[in-house]
């Protein structure tokens, strides 16, 4: 799955893909400074089934450390958006057409109200992060009308004449937008329209229905800059008010500490409340400081929140779930020996034939029959998968 860095320019969604994935970017104290996407592969944290089973696992596809399965996912880092981006401002066409295959989103806002509406630095306190939520939610809904508004009245002639259908239209006319046919009935409900007609629709409608699929898009809010005084009010402001999770978050800490631990200087894993300075780690004394402040950083929030973030948007707000594949299911190997070499991350609902397709074409339409590879029973081909389930798929080809 695909997951989307989003928000206004210059609030530290870079810093924040940095966190997440500790690919180098570009990061500076101006609008703008992402101009081309990045993409990079961040993770999701979950406890390994290892544990749980008495084995020592030997990952392939993902990590395990000290029992703690970390399950890559694709994470791109877009352009900042300025109010009137759905209209081509700053760079808000390339913005919203490198959004376009995401599966979820993570909103970063300056919780410290740092950066005014075009992204310049502003003394804190003086923006209230809320407007800048509100002002993406409403480009991006206006985006997602302008392309239902897009050859409108072909798409009425083709759902009264040809197909009959407008479920069936409006979801071909959003497929590109990684948004599903169950999405686009919920949105048609939602705003009480399903079963009329699209030539009834007017600008109303549309919007309506934009802004009730952008509502259903799995998302989270990461409250940047949590470090700041002016942040958590504005946080418990935001919580107060918004229906999706706001996180906060800490970014610049995040980086400082995979990097300190990726030079042995200390231990930690991403999402870990708290770390540990290694016997012998040679630390200047800005460093020193500098991990001192994040100490009590994360006394605080209990963590930095980068991880909680994409954990959150991923496994609460898309139902991700884990599934271990396996061909031995007594040793739970695959065909070279390897204890639960992979993790695959899946929507929950997804049926084992489902999964099979996932893995690939060829055991997908081979497929015979799965089975759980703890308790020895065969899985229904229907029934969805359960979280953290070890799977064999038994297949012609």
């Amino acid at each position: 799955m695909l997951v989307g860095v989003v928000g206004k320019t210059n609030v530290g969604k870079s810093t924040f893909f940095k966190a997440a994935t500790l690919i180098p970017v570009a990061i500076d104290d101006v609008p703008f400074t992402t101009i081309k996407p990045n993409r990079g592969m961040a993770a999701v944290r979950t406890p390994c089934v290892c544990r749980d089973l008495g084995v020592r696992d030997e990952p392939r596809n993902s990590k395990c450390i000290d029992g703690n399965r970390f399950v890559p996912v694709e994470m791109l880092d877009v352009a900042g958006l300025v109010k009137g981006a759905w209209k081509g401002r700053g760079l808000g066409n390339q913005f919203l057409d490198d959004l376009r295959q995401a599966d979820a989103l993570i909103h970063v806002v300056d919780a410290a109200g740092s950066t005014d509406e075009d992204g310049n630095r502003v003394p804190p306190g003086s923006r209230d992060p809320l407007e800048d939520v509100m002002e993406i939610e409403e480009e991006i809904t206006r985006w997602i009308a302008s392309i239902l508004k897009r050859d409108w009245e072909k798409s009425v002639r083709t759902s009264e004449t040809v197909r009959g259908d407008p479920l069936v239209v409006l979801s071909e006319k959003l497929a590109g937008l990684s948004v599903s046919r169950g999405e686009v009935a919920a949105a048609l409900e939602k705003t009480g329209l399903a079963g009329t007609r699209l030539s009834s629709w007017k600008d109303e409608e549309i919007n309506a229905f934009a802004s009730a699929i952008y509502a259903l898009k799995p998302k989270v809010i990461a409250a940047n800059k949590a470090d700041m005084k002016e942040a958590e009010a504005n946080i418990e402001s935001m919580r107060r008010s918004l229906s999706i999770p706001v996180i906060p978050t800490i970014a610049e800490a995040e980086v400082a500490l995979r990097l300190a631990a990726n030079r042995g200087l200390i231990d930690y894993l991403p999402g870990d409340q708290a770390f540990k300075i290694r016997p012998g780690a040679q630390l200047t004394s800005g460093q020193q400081d500098a991990l001192k402040r994040i100490q009590q950083m994360l006394e605080k929030w209990g963590s930095t929140g980068v991880q909680q973030a994409i954990n959150e948007v991923v496994l609460n707000q898309y139902g991700a779930i884990v599934v271990y594949p396996v061909e031995d299911v007594n040793k739970y190997s695959d065909s070279k020996g390897r204890v639960l070499p992979d993790a695959y991350l899946v929507r929950s609902g997804t049926t084992p034939k489902e999964f099979a397709y996932k893995i690939h074409t060829d055991l997908g339409e081979g497929y015979l029959y799965a089975v759980d590879a703890v308790t020895k029973q065969r899985l229904p081909e229907d029934k969805p998968l359960k979280n953290r389930v070890i799977i064999k798929i038994v297949s012609s080809k």
